[in-house]
């Protein structure tokens, strides 16, 4: 394998000593001539030099990168909070590491360490692990933390939620609107906060309407692959078409289930939004590639990203910001896969 260059390997060809060259490359005020200025660099562009940022950060004690830790990149919820994440990044000249923690605690601690270990100053985080002990004992290391998603209770940690019972509510709201009163609720297991505060929802909903709720929850034990929630959206779709009162629409917790659904349906014979209407919940552009377009509550999932990348960044650079919450707001994103009853064939 081929050794990477060096400013010694530099200064020998260009004949100076390494210091001038050191001098040089990092945009130094030291008086160095124009003409050599432009010699050490076109000898460093064609030996290929790259920088060794790492230990110029180490020597400075600072760093010019920023963690993050999601459940799943495979998520296009998640992918999209990354996106726009590593868009504010580029624009102030950070780079950014991103983990995949696959909903496994142990495994996020792994990559608190390794980012405490390389000295990042940074770290934006959708915490899944209960025993936040380790995060906590990092934050008072010095850590700047940025929360997104699931709340961590450590002072200094500016935390941006959403307001997730409020979209299962309004979700279920729109459908009882178009006259459905037997709604299903699909859901993958109510063991995370966000997950039990839709259900929340559909179920303030649904008792204010005097209705009875109908929840499919899975017990399977979650695969972290791209097609697990498709998967389980068909088989919980299945229980349902199985009962003998079926429902006129059915709510899946998100948007990847609801395709799901309506991909069982539609093996089954039956018709969205003819026969059954349903409804998503994320908000991902592919709810727009299907047939039909799927209704669905809307996450602003880029926003989010962007605006936790924006805070960490005043956070690691001593900005006097106070430390708050920001709560995001669904939105309705009405399209062809729900029917009113009246409409229905």
């Amino acid at each position: 394998m081929k050794k990477p260059t060096t400013i010694h390997d530099i200064a020998r060809k260009a004949n100076v000593s390494s210091a001038t060259v050191s001098r040089v490359l990092s945009n130094s005020d030291y008086p160095v001539s124009k003409a050599l200025q432009e010699k050490i660099r076109r000898i460093a562009a064609e030996m290929n030099y790259i920088p060794n940022l790492l230990g110029k950060q180490l020597k400075k004690n600072v760093s010019m990168t920023i963690g993050v830790i999601v459940p799943s990149i495979i998520n296009p919820f998640y992918s999209s909070v990354v996106f726009g994440i590593e868009e504010i990044a580029r624009e102030n000249h950070y780079t950014v590491v991103t983990c995949n923690s696959l909903q496994d605690p142990t495994l996020e601690d792994e990559y608190i360490r390794t980012i405490m270990e390389k000295q990042i100053k940074g770290l934006i985080i959708s915490s899944i692990s209960k025993d936040k002990s380790l995060l906590k004992n990092s934050i008072q290391m010095g850590l700047n933390v940025i929360a997104i998603d699931q709340t961590i209770e450590e002072e200094g940690v500016s935390q941006i939620k959403f307001d997730y019972r409020k979209g299962g509510y309004m979700a279920t709201k729109h459908l009882l609107s178009k006259g459905h009163s037997r709604i299903g609720y699909v859901t993958s297991r109510l063991d995370r906060p966000s997950r039990q505060s839709i259900c929340q929802g559909y179920l303030y909903a649904m008792k204010e309407a005097k209705l009875e709720p109908i929840v499919e929850e899975s017990k399977s034990e979650e695969l972290y692959n791209a097609v697990f929630d498709f998967d389980t959206g068909k088989k919980l779709a299945n229980k349902l078409l199985a009962a003998p009162d079926r429902p006129t629409a059915i709510f899946a917790c998100n948007d990847m289930m609801a395709f799901g659904v309506i991909n069982e349906l539609s093996q089954q014979g039956v018709k969205v939004p003819e026969d059954i209407s349903v409804m998503g919940f994320d908000g991902i552009d592919f709810g727009l590639m299907i047939h039909p377009p799927l209704t669905t509550i809307k996450q602003p999932d880029y926003d989010m990203g962007k605006l936790a990348c924006r805070l960490l960044l005043d956070k690691i650079n001593g900005e006097d910001s106070p430390t708050f919450d920001v709560m995001l707001q669904p939105k309705l994103l009405e399209r062809n896969s729900v029917l009113p009853i009246s409409e229905r064939v």
